[in-house]
């Protein structure tokens, strides 16, 4: 089962309602979540991530709970999460960096660093393995930050805004390996590039105030674009159609 949340809700200390009454199952393959800025996506992944807590209801995948204590460790094992602003220690190499992630999440450190190398090259950096992280570009050090999502295998990745610093080919690389992963791995993207999303996902969430507007397929998300839209503009035209639209 993909993950869920039942009846979550969730604020930060003295704020008002971020997730309200959250009920949502995401589907297996690879999803778009799609949202305003303070939509609370961001949130929505740190939550099941289990970075936060939720203060009301819950989050699950494949009937396992991060906050149960004896669960959280398989929980965590098999939930990758990149968040918006990834960190990174320095003075390490690439290298280093994936393989120390995969090592935090319970491989041996000779498995973590064969597949470091694997997980490298699937984002396009295996000639950079060895430089220091620091000494790279944003657009590439966004990578290194995938390549420590991918590393351990995780049968689901929460990726918070991974485009974020990719130029047009890299992103377009980042849309084939989203496609390559999601016959076997759960993927969520939240993103606000969505010209192509066709290409590489299979469902669309959108997100906003907290709740839920819209949850389907692709082709049903797009057909909320209208009759004579031009393909190029279809994603953004249904988009607007859906956050003018109000909740389902």
């Amino acid at each position: 089962m993909p993950i869920q949340f039942r009846r979550c809700g969730f604020h930060y200390r003295g704020g008002a309602d971020v997730i309200q009454g959250l009920d949502l199952a995401f589907s297996p393959g690879a999803s778009v979540l799609l949202g305003p800025n303070g939509a609370g996506k961001s949130t929505l992944l740190s939550l099941a991530a289990g970075a936060l807590r939720p203060q009301t209801g819950g989050v699950t995948f494949d009937g396992l709970d991060a906050w149960n204590r004896k669960q959280s460790s398989a929980y965590r094992t098999a939930v990758a999460w990149l968040p918006q602003k990834p960190s990174f220690l320095s003075g390490m190499t690439c290298r280093q960096h994936v393989t120390y992630a995969g090592w935090l999440k319970g491989m041996s450190q000779r498995d973590a660093s064969r597949a470091s190398g694997v997980a490298l090259e699937r984002v396009g950096l295996a000639k950079q393995a060895d430089r220091k992280v620091s000494d790279l570009s944003g657009g590439q050090q966004q990578r290194v930050a995938i390549a420590q999502a991918l590393v351990h295998r995780a049968k689901v990745l929460l990726l918070d805004e991974p485009t974020v610093g990719l130029d047009p080919m890299q992103r377009r690389s980042f849309l084939q390996l989203i496609a390559s992963l999601r016959d076997d791995t759960h993927v969520i993207v939240s993103t606000h590039d969505i010209a192509d999303i066709g290409e590489a996902f299979s469902d669309v969430v959108v997100l906003h105030e907290g709740k839920v507007l819209f949850s389907g397929s692709v082709s049903s998300f797009l057909a909320h674009s209208g009759v004579g839209i031009d393909s190029e503009r279809a994603a953004e035209n249904a988009y607007t159609a859906v956050l003018e639209g109000g909740f389902q």
